[in-house]
């Protein structure tokens, strides 16, 4: 649990510290926007900017296609953005909270957790371009 807040945890944490060294330092302005920039920076590396995720068992029984991702992930976060609102068309599975998410993960990518990998019919697709995805969802 720790590792999938981890880095969203640390942002807010930076933030609090930056601030209250700007507030030290008689600039309360400076310490709110730094603030500001800091809790938005832990709001994406968090698991709240995906959609709900299910469990690697429960996206296999889906005939959905699947997302495998982990939060903090860049290229997870740029493929959640360019989806858009067709990211509700497709089963996110977090590789950091369901082990059998990264053992599948692990067979598409050569022995390694890269994400996002994308599987679609059952054929994997290690971190592939989010505009591909989104046609594939347009004409499915």
């Amino acid at each position: 649990m720790m590792r999938r807040w981890g880095l969203a945890a640390l942002s807010v944490a930076g933030g609090v510290l930056v601030a209250a060294l700007k507030f030290s330092q008689g600039s309360p302005a400076g310490g709110a926007v730094l603030f500001a920039v800091f809790l938005v920076l832990g709001l994406v590396t968090s698991p709240l900017v995906f959609p709900r995720g299910v469990g690697a068992a429960e996206a296999v029984a889906g005939n959905l296609p699947i997302v495998y991702w982990r939060p903090g992930c860049p290229y997870c976060l740029r493929l959640r953005a360019r989806l858009g609102p067709e990211a509700d068309r497709v089963q996110w599975v977090d590789i950091w909270k369901d082990p059998e998410a990264a053992a599948i993960v692990r067979g598409f990518a050569d022995g390694n957790e890269t994400v996002p990998t994308v599987v679609i019919g059952g054929e994997g697709f290690v971190n592939p371009d989010p505009q591909w995805l989104k046609d594939k969802l347009q004409t499915a």
